[in-house]
């Protein structure tokens, strides 16, 4: 890569802002930027007078207006390079409104957006006090990281309510739990999340939704909101299990093939099993769903089913009861088998999301779940830039499944 240039007029001007200064040291270099920095902003500050009153100060041209220049008075703000007490103009009239720095504005660098940065990533709020001391020299309190925060809540609700595409061909659901105060009292409540993988092939996070008991009543409202927010058509919906969830899949989109997580499948069916024999239980387990045809599948069902059966019942069953689910696999070919066999995709996103919520004793209300998962969630999806691996093949497949035109 060409090495660019540096401008020699803005070299010149360092030369004799060092012979000026005469820095010896790291801090000192500091020191003589932030003067720099206060000097520019004040000359812009009272450029942007100029042009308010349409005259120069001490300049001889008419002036049409009446109103004046009133002296200055001291603001600090912060920036980059610390605190900065800046002198701001102002005009007799009180007309003026600096642009550059608004009234109430106090911090001038993208300081709001670090701390919002720490925040995403679960860090307290001394660390991120701390953090901010020692690169720009000032603390922040407890309150002004909260006010922070709070000031993203629009941000939240633009988000949950955005506009989504039209078409899914592969959606996943899965959730998580939370400490959450409620009627001032603490409990453990399911926050449930959708991510989905559009015609390019690339995720994207529907939403959050919070809920002490989930039924069919509120699955529809649900998915009601993903029609009302554009989505038109889902392929497969990979899922947990949930009760009522299936149903209100299939009544808001009926052509959307709903799909059971193997992983969990194998979960709910080892905990009846004792430690000693669960590696070859599951080794077993894999057999069924992991077969390369649906009769070698049902084959392996047969042998968990006579090895197993008599002494573990209950988790025998759990397969029997299931299995219609490992049957739908073997409809599909082997690249689609992949995408809809475990809700792996949005188990890693929930685990990311966990490192942020798992440490809080409480959140104390609902908002402040949706606004550190919104926050952790901006982290994440900033990496979800490419399609996923093999789509163009995955898409070959859906042509050939769907016809011309599904993704329309």
């Amino acid at each position: 890569m060409k090495k660019e240039k540096r401008n020699p007029q803005g070299q010149e001007l360092l030369r004799e802002m060092i012979e000026i200064y005469h820095p010896q040291s790291i801090k000192e270099i500091q020191d003589m930027l932030k003067d720099m920095f206060a000097g520019t902003m004040e000359d812009m500050l009272k450029a942007e007078l100029d042009t308010e009153l349409g005259y120069k100060k001490n300049g001889q041209q008419p002036k049409e207006t009446t109103n004046r220049r009133n002296g200055i008075y001291p603001k600090t703000v912060r920036s980059s390079f610390g605190e900065t007490e800046l002198q701001i103009p102002r005009d007799r009239n009180g007309d003026y409104e600096p642009e550059l720095i608004p009234k109430g504005t106090k911090d001038v660098s993208a300081l709001e957006e670090k701390v919002l940065s720490l925040y995403a990533k679960g860090t307290s709020d001394r660390d991120i006090s701390d953090l901010i001391n020692e690169i720009y020299g000032f603390s922040l309190s407890h309150e002004t990281i909260s006010n922070i925060v709070d000031r993203v809540q629009p941000r939240v609700i633009e988000w949950q309510n955005r506009r989504l595409d039209k078409v899914y061909p592969f959606v996943y659901m899965d959730a998580l739990m939370v400490n959450l105060k409620a009627d001032k009292k603490a409990g453990k409540y399911a926050v449930y999340s959708m991510i989905g993988v559009n015609c390019d092939g690339k995720k994207d996070c529907f939403g959050f939704w919070i809920g002490e008991n989930e039924g069919a009543y509120r699955w529809l409202s649900i998915f009601d909101e993903l029609r009302a927010r554009g989505v038109q058509k889902l392929g497969f919906v990979c899922i947990d299990g949930l009760s009522g969830l299936e149903d209100a899949i299939t009544n808001t989109f009926p052509e959307a093939v709903v799909c059971r997580c193997m992983v969990h499948l194998v979960r709910g069916s080892t905990k009846y099993i004792p430690t000693k024999y669960r590696r070859e239980f599951c080794a077993d387990l894999k057999a069924i769903y992991g077969a390369v045809s649906q009769s070698e599948s049902e084959n392996a069902l047969e042998v968990l089913n006579e090895k197993w059966g008599t002494r573990y019942p209950s988790a025998v069953k759990v397969w029997n009861d299931n299995y219609r689910y490992v049957k739908l696999l073997f409809e599909y070919p082997a690249e689609i088998r992949k995408m809809i066999y475990t809700t792996n995709v949005i188990e890693s996103f929930n685990s990311a999301l966990r490192k942020v919520t798992d440490h809080k004793a409480a959140f104390p209300n609902e908002m402040s779940v949706m606004k550190i998962l919104y926050l952790r969630t901006l982290d994440i999806v900033a990496k979800w830039r490419m399609p996923y691996p093999n789509w163009g093949v995955i898409r070959g497949k859906l042509d050939i499944l769907w016809g011309a035109g599904w993704d329309e």
